[in-house]
C-alpha cells in the first residue's frame, strides 16, 4: 500500500493557520452591513460532513452525466472534491491537472498565487474555513505566448446528503496567453442537501486573457458560498460570469483587482430565482492603477416568493487616474411577491475618472404579453420567451459561441422547469 505524497510544509502550515482563523472570526451578524438584506439563518452549516468515498459505479454514472461543449481542451469530473475522470489535449508547457496533484509536482507555483488577495466582502470566516479545508480543484499555469482556443471544462459534484464540499480554481495566465475555464457544479440528485464553500484564485498575466465562466445548477436543497478573487496585470482582459439557476440559497462574492495600466475586467451575471431560492451577489471593483477599464453587468430574473441581493462598489484608488468604470444591477421582476434589493456604489479617490452605477427593477409590460399573445404564444411562453431576452445581452457578452450554448442550454432547463410549473 502506498502512502499519500506529502503535503509541503507552506501549504500545512497555512491550513492550521487558517483553521485558527477559522475559530477566531465572529459568524456574521444580522446588523453587518456586509450581510444586509441576507438571511443569516443560511449560515447554519452543523450538520455538513466532508464524505470522500463514491462508488465506481455512482462516480461511472456522474460521468456520463456530465455532458458540456462538444469540444475541450481539458476535462476534469470531481465528485465530493475527488477526481474520477480527465482527460486533455494542451500545448506543451501548459500545466492543468488537479490541485492536489499540483501541490505535490509544482509547490513554488501554487503557493505563488493561492489565495493572496484579502477577503473583504463579508465571508472572511468562510473564506478562512476553505483555506483550513481545501483538498483538490483544478490548477492551470499557461506560461508566456500561449492561446488554448478550446475550455478547460470542469464538473463539481455534490453526492449524498448534507454532503460538503471545498472546490478550488487556481488560474495563471502568462504574458500574452490566452485560456477559458467552464465550472459546473450539480447535485447527484434533487433532493439530497449539500453545502459548497468554492474559491477562485484568477490571475491574468501582462497582455493576457482570462475567461471564467460558472455555472451554478446544484439541487434546490444544497447552498453554496463561491468566493472569486481575479487580478489583471497591465493591458490584461480578465472575464468572469455567473449563472445561478440552482441551489436553494447562493453567495457570490466577486473582486476583481486591476493592477496594471490598460488592465480590463468583465464581470457579469445572470440569476434566475424562483419558488424561495435567495441569491446574495457582492462586487468590488478595485481600480489600483491609472488608466483601468471594468464594466459589471448583471440581469435577474425572479420569480413566485425569490429574493436577490446585489452590493456592489467601484473603487479608485489615489493613483488611479483615467479610470473607466461602469456597474449595472438590473431586475425583472415575474411575480408580485418576489424581492430585488440592490446596492451600487462609488467611492473615488482620484481625478480625471468616468464611472457610473445604477440598477433598475420592473416588470413585464402587458404591452409586449399582449404583442406575443396576438401571435398565437401562451401568455405563460411569452413570459418565459421576455425573460430570456432579457438575459441574452449578458451571455452575448461571452463572445464565444461553445460557451454561449452551454449557457442558454443551462438556462433553457430553468426556464421550462418554470414554465411547466405554471401551466
Amino acid at each position: 500500500m502506498t502512502s499519500a505524497p506529502t503535503l509541503p510544509a507552506w501549504f500545512t502550515a497555512r491550513q492550521q493557520a487558517a483553521h485558527a482563523r477559522y475559530l477566531a472570526t465572529p459568524m456574521p451578524k444580522r446588523g453587518d452591513e456586509a450581510w444586509r438584506f441576507s438571511n443569516i439563518k443560511q449560515l447554519d452549516f452543523r450538520n455538513f460532513v466532508r464524505k470522500s468515498e463514491t462508488s465506481a459505479e455512482t462516480a461511472a454514472a456522474l460521468v456520463s452525466r456530465s455532458e458540456g461543449m462538444e469540444r475541450t481542451a481539458a476535462k476534469f469530473v470531481f465528485v465530493n472534491d475527488t477526481l474520477v475522470f480527465s482527460n486533455s489535449d494542451l500545448p506543451a508547457g501548459v500545466i492543468c491537472m488537479p490541485l492536489a496533484d499540483a501541490l505535490v509536482t509544482h509547490p513554488d507555483l501554487v503557493a505563488a498565487h493561492f489565495m493572496k488577495q484579502e477577503t473583504r466582502l463579508g465571508s472572511a470566516k468562510f473564506a478562512a474555513w476553505h483555506e483550513a479545508s481545501v483538498s483538490n480543484g483544478l490548477f492551470v499555469h499557461t506560461g508566456d505566448n500561449v492561446e488554448i482556443e478550446d475550455a478547460i471544462e470542469v464538473h463539481h459534484w455534490i453526492g449524498g446528503a448534507n454532503t460538503l464540499i471545498f472546490p478550488h480554481t487556481l488560474v495563471v495566465t502568462g504574458t500574452n496567453s490566452k485560456v477559458r475555464v467552464i465550472d459546473i457544479f450539480r447535485s447527484e440528485d434533487d433532493v439530497s442537501p449539500g453545502l459548497a464553500v468554492a474559491f477562485n484564485d484568477l490571475s491574468a498575466g501582462p497582455g493576457s486573457r482570462l475567461d471564467y465562466v460558472a455555472i451554478q445548477a446544484f439541487n434546490e436543497s444544497t447552498r453554496i458560498i463561491q468566493i472569486n478573487e481575479t487580478s489583471a496585470a497591465r493591458d490584461a482582459n480578465a472575464k468572469g460570469f455567473i449563472l445561478n439557476t440552482g441551489a436553494s440559497w447562493a453567495r457570490n462574492e466577486c473582486l476583481s483587482r486591476l493592477e496594471g495600466p490598460g488592465s480590463r475586467s468583465d464581470m457579469l451575471s445572470v440569476s434566475i430565482p424562483a419558488r424561495e431560492q435567495e441569491y446574495d451577489q457582492r462586487t468590488y471593483q478595485h481600480h489600483v492603477s491609472e488608466g483601468t477599464f471594468s464594466d459589471l453587468l448583471h440581469k435577474n430574473s425572479l420569480y413566485d416568493n425569490s429574493k436577490t441581493i446585489f452590493s456592489g462598489l467601484i473603487f479608485v484608488d489615489l493613483e488611479a487616474h483615467h479610470t473607466d468604470a461602469y456597474q449595472t444591477c438590473r431586475n425583472l421582476l415575474m411575480s408580485d411577491t418576489c424581492e430585488a434589493n440592490s446596492m451600487p456604489g462609488l467611492e473615488i479617490n482620484a481625478d480625471q475618472v468616468k464611472c457610473s452605477h445604477g440598477s433598475t427593477s420592473s416588470q413585464i409590460s402587458d404591452e409586449e404579453i399582449f404583442y406575443l399573445r396576438a401571435r398565437g404564444i401562451s401568455p405563460v411562453k411569452a413570459r418565459q420567451l421576455i425573460a430570456r431576452g432579457f438575459s441574452v445581452q449578458v451571455v452575448e457578452r461571452l463572445d464565444h459561441a461553445d460557451t454561449e450554448e452551454l449557457v442558454l442550454r443551462f438556462m433553457d432547463e430553468k426556464f421550462t422547469h418554470i414554465a411547466g410549473a405554471g401551466e
